[in-house]
């Protein structure tokens, strides 16, 4: 089975177990985002600055592995023509849900966030990207098509993990001590069973350590100028939230032509 294939039987599964990600946004929040009051999370805790979104009204969004019904929904509330893009089909359910109760248009479609053959060139305005590239073994495709279907002049908003936060030893991690254990590349896939089932579960999804070469790298190498970056963490629920800001949010522009 293809990382792709494990990784979305997984997020169905963490739609059923009713994971943090997986729940989509009530009537009351599309109703305010209808009167343009609503904020988005790329990382886990600290909205996006309002600054890094366009005049949404017509705006053609892609929410790129944003399922749940937790981005898209707001977007198109707050007047966007959004596409809500994602690998698991449970997650883009959640989407069609709020969609359905609220009276609102999306569309969804099951996909790899690195193969956007479905879209032609220039054809979105905006690029949602939260925290989720790190279920993709390979990033600089999935940067290479995003700045590919932007038309000129467009912007994508992203969130991913800084490099540091998957190599400690898992263990030492939960009693808040903090000793290297993997080295980079890092990834799921050099666990063995006992360890995946030990420390995470074996039927949760495979992640992927990317350094930031690949995550600022990607987008500079893609071809786009990055016009925005902040830090985040998890809020202070996390031991490492005493240490290090683990989460880095970016926004970057593809060049007008």
């Amino acid at each position: 089975m293809s990382v792709f294939d494990f990784n979305q039987r997984a997020w169905d599964r963490l739609v059923e177990s009713g994971n943090r990600w997986t729940i989509p946004v009530s009537s009351e929040a599309i109703a305010k985002a209808r009167d343009g009051v609503w904020q988005l999370v790329l990382t886990p805790s600290l909205p996006a600055p309002a600054s890094w979104f366009p005049s949404l009204r017509g705006c053609r969004v892609l929410c790129l592995a944003s399922g749940g019904g937790q981005q898209g929904p707001i977007l198109a509330a707050a007047g966007a023509n959004v596409t809500v893009f994602d690998a698991s089909e449970k997650q883009l359910l959640q989407d069609r849900m709020v969609a359905d109760r609220d009276g609102l248009e999306l569309e969804t479609i099951q996909g790899d966030m690195a193969d956007l053959s479905c879209f032609e060139d220039g054809a979105f305005d905006f690029i949602f990207h939260p925290c989720s590239n790190c279920f993709a073994e390979d990033i600089r495709p999935v940067w290479r098509e995003a700045f590919r279907v932007l038309r000129p002049g467009g912007s994508i908003v992203s969130g991913f993990v800084k490099p540091i936060h998957g190599l400690f030893d898992p263990d030492l991690e939960k009693q808040g001590t903090f000793q290297l254990k993997f080295s980079m590349p890092h990834s799921d896939l050099k666990l063995s069973d006992e360890e995946r089932e030990t420390w995470f579960g074996s039927d949760t999804p495979i992640e992927f350590v990317h350094s930031l070469g690949d995550q600022l790298g990607g987008q500079l190498d893609a071809g786009f100028l990055i016009a925005g970056l902040y830090e985040d963490d998890w809020g202070g629920s996390e031991p490492i939230d005493q240490f290090i800001k683990s989460f880095v949010a970016v926004r970057a522009i593809k060049p007008a032509v």
